[in-house]
């Protein structure tokens, strides 16, 4: 798999700025994962396990109070008011 800029910021400054394989949160809509060259989109996130899977496939898991999902082609950023890894 391809990795891709992911960075999760909160008032409190970055929590996570990295090159990952994928990231999974529950959407508005539902839970949804982002993997490299995903189209480009804006969603709210609820409150929700943040799943992270690094570039030598171990994974990290956060929780987040929810806030906003942005993917573009340069990265992918989480902005939410707070988060705790697990």
């Amino acid at each position: 798999m391809k990795a891709f800029a992911l960075k999760i910021s909160t008032p409190e400054g970055d929590v996570f700025s990295g090159e990952v394989l994928s990231v999974s949160v529950r959407g508005a809509e539902g839970d949804l994962a982002v993997m490299a060259g995903h189209i480009p989109f804006v969603s709210p996130i609820k409150p929700c396990d943040c799943k992270i899977t690094l570039e030598d496939g171990t994974e990290k898991i956060g929780h987040t109070d929810g806030g906003i999902l942005t993917v573009s082609a340069e990265k992918t950023v989480i902005l939410t008011g707070s988060f705790a890894w697990n």
